[in-house]
């Protein structure tokens, strides 16, 4: 199963702490593919995030995570500034070699969701990969000509298989399901597929 999810996404976050162990438990194997959101919003008219443009929708979104993550018993913190700027941190998704991808991601949104941090911020991403003992040298190669037309294809196939919004799983069958709470639904169709 494709997860799709975006780094300035609060709702990817939510699947992102919980997405490995139930797909463990259900024997579906993930390939995790981070895309941008902004292109797939202003090709729909919007300059920013619908929880942006829609403050009482914001509102809610706000408190929606902070009473899921309470129940799951997940950290959240508010990040600065929302949307954040995820390009950096998604061309670098795209750097790691694709068997680390997970844990580096995992690292992105919980420097960004639990400990508020900025994730455009390089010395940030350094860190994340020094402490998952990740080569320094992949920030200079999340810079490259090629790994920037990898996150445009990324985005435009995100766009042409209909995506939306994140977190979006895809089964291998090409069924979507969108948004943290259909997580399970999409791991039971995968595993059945």
């Amino acid at each position: 199963m494709d997860f799709w999810y975006e780094f300035a996404s609060t709702y990817s976050y939510l699947s992102v702490v919980r997405i490995e162990q139930l797909a463990e438990a259900t024997d579906v194997a993930v390939r995790w593919r981070p895309f941008l959101l902004g292109p797939l919003f202003t090709a729909q008219g919007w300059l920013n995030s619908p929880f942006n443009i829609f403050p009482a929708k914001g509102r809610y979104m706000w408190r929606d995570i902070e009473r899921i993550c309470a129940a799951r018993g997940h950290p959240f913190t508010h990040p600065p500034g929302f949307p954040q700027n995820s390009v950096n941190a998604a061309r670098l998704a795209l750097a790691v070699p694709e068997q680390r991808r997970s844990a580096f991601s995992r690292a992105v949104f919980r420097a960004e969701f639990e400990q508020g941090r900025v994730i455009s911020d390089e010395a940030l991403l350094a860190d994340i990969l020094r402490d998952l003992d990740l080569p320094a040298d992949l920030i200079d190669e999340a810079k490259s000509d090629s790994i920037r037309a990898l996150l445009r294809e990324e985005t435009e196939t995100a766009r042409k298989i209909g995506l939306f919004g994140a977190p979006s799983f895809v089964t291998e069958d090409g069924e979507l399901f969108w948004g943290d709470d259909r997580l399970e639904q999409a791991l039971d169709w995968a595993s059945r597929s």
